[in-house]
């Protein structure tokens, strides 16, 4: 059995390193591309507001670290990013440790248990609700997809839940701004990488899948590809959901932590 790694570089290849070392054969082939954006204006614009953000929410990882790269100076200090009152908020043990990674304070982070049962906008509501007050600035920082055609749209990866958390938000009293980051889009592959795709769809492999939006590329990517037979691991009930529309034979879904996956990918051997 052999495990096809979808998520973006450079994680999709830490962990077929890990299921590697766990002793699973494993490929990453990456179904999602992120790069930065050509006019950060933006982002710096909201650098310059942050102190009057009483929270700011970032979807992922990729979200945390396009932000902070645009840093102005003076939050470069990490004593004057700490003195801030901003807290700041995380779907998952994955953007949080990116924020910590850039310095933020541990006092001011919001973010689900790891032994929460999803990481996801509805856990991370649940566990900020009551400190939202009428009145409240909250940014929500994103990224975009780009379509091939080279137009842009909200990301949908986190867009459900993303859009959930602004309308509960706003209806707490709460004023909500976006700030696009990032942005995402399909990969370019090699032909050989469209072989290993095709082989891989019936030979026994197990797909795991962190993101929807990796589904719609790997459709995009093998257009009238039979998928009945191929069997995934999904780390969320959407992202489930949307393996079985395109026709996955077999989907299990799993919580995101290693562990969880890694027996879930296990489970199927």
């Amino acid at each position: 059995m052999r495990i096809i790694v979808t998520r973006v570089q450079p994680q999709a290849q830490h962990w077929a390193d890990r299921f590697a070392a766990s002793g699973q054969a494993a490929l990453a082939l990456p179904l999602i591309e992120v790069r930065g954006l050509s006019d950060a204006s933006a982002v710096r614009a909201a650098w310059q507001q942050w102190p009057g953000y009483a929270a700011a929410m970032f979807v992922s990882r990729h979200a945390v670290d396009y932000f902070f790269k645009e840093k102005p100076a003076l939050a470069c200090d990490a004593k004057a990013l700490t003195a801030q009152t901003t807290r700041l908020w995380s779907p998952g043990p994955g953007t949080a440790k990116a924020l910590l990674e850039h310095g933020v304070d541990p006092a001011l982070l919001d973010t689900p248990s790891e032994q929460a049962g999803q990481f996801d906008s509805e856990a991370l509501w649940s566990l900020v609700q009551t400190r939202v007050r009428p009145g409240d600035k909250v940014l929500i920082v994103r990224g975009d997809s780009v379509a091939p055609d080279g137009t842009t749209a909200a990301d949908h990866d986190q867009g459900v839940g993303r859009e959930w958390l602004a309308q509960r938000l706003r209806q707490a009293g709460a004023q909500v701004d976006f700030v696009v980051a990032y942005q995402r889009g399909a990969p370019d592959w090699s032909d050989l990488q469209r072989e290993v795709a095709r082989v891989a769809a019936k030979d026994g492999s197990v797909w795991l899948f962190s993101s929807a939006e990796a589904l719609g590329h790997l459709q995009g990517l093998l257009p009238g590809q039979d998928w009945s037979g191929s069997r995934a691991v999904a780390t969320h009930p959407r992202i489930a959901a949307a393996a079985r529309g395109l026709g996955f034979g077999v989907v299990t879904p799993s919580r995101p932590t290693w562990e969880d996956v890694l027996a879930s990918v296990e489970s199927l051997a």
